[in-house]
């Protein structure tokens, strides 16, 4: 029997709430543990798949949390959980598996519904081609070993928009495909009121008319089969 654990990276879910946003796409029985506060899973628990949420945190300054949840993803990918990392989770996964000369601040922020590039036919995001799909990160993933990780998607601003761990089921994706119009909205206003950095893009973000191929659909469908 297939079981999801969702590990919670928000910092403030009055204006994020990845677990809401995901669970409204993927049916599968799951636990929520939010690791700012200390909580991972037991993954003796019998989890089979493993969903590494984002955050309002940076993955280049690391709090204690972020380096005990690593610990607990490369454990998961050698159990051969299915594991999918999104945004920080994304950066998380990379930091785990590659060390953190691979990820970094991004030169430019992507801020709203960018379209993204996906190289070749992957089993959990569909076929090659070019999408929209929401962002908000200010760090990235990069000076990955091909010989590991396969690249298979990328953004204008991002070279590594997704990479897959070679012979694992296991993939980081840097954007947001769960988050819908009304939550990116939500997320964006928040970031806002809390002063985050780059506000003329975020208001720009706010400004724009969302365009959301749904991808969502496409990697829930894919995710829960595997």
């Amino acid at each position: 029997m297939k079981k999801l654990a969702i590990i919670d990276n928000s910092l403030w879910p009055d204006s994020y709430n990845p677990v809401e946003d995901w669970t409204a796409h993927i049916d599968l029985p799951f636990r929520s543990f939010r690791a700012v506060d200390g909580y991972l899973p037991d993954l003796d628990d019998g989890y089979t798949h493993l969903i590494l949420t984002g955050s309002e945190a940076s993955i280049v300054n690391l709090e204690p949390w972020a380096l005990a949840e690593a610990a607990l993803v490369k454990e998961a990918v050698e159990r051969g959980l299915v594991v999918l990392g999104s945004c920080y989770g994304h950066q998380l996964l990379a930091l785990a598996l590659a060390g953190p000369a691979c990820v970094r601040r991004a030169e430019r922020p992507e801020l709203g519904w960018d379209e993204v590039e996906i190289l070749k036919p992957d089993p959990l995001l569909g076929p090659a081609g070019r999408l929209y799909v929401f962002s908000s990160h200010y760090d990235e993933v990069c000076n990955l070993d091909e010989s590991r990780f396969e690249v298979l998607a990328r953004s204008r601003y991002c070279q590594v928009q997704a990479f897959r761990l070679k012979g694992k089921n296991v993939w980081g994706l840097q954007a947001h495909p769960e988050i819908d119009p009304a939550s990116a909205t939500r997320l964006l206003r928040g970031m806002l009121e809390k002063g985050f950095s780059g506000q003329d893009l975020i208001r720009e973000a706010l400004d724009s008319t969302p365009r959301d191929d749904r991808w969502i659909e496409v990697i829930s469908r894919n995710f829960v089969s595997l």
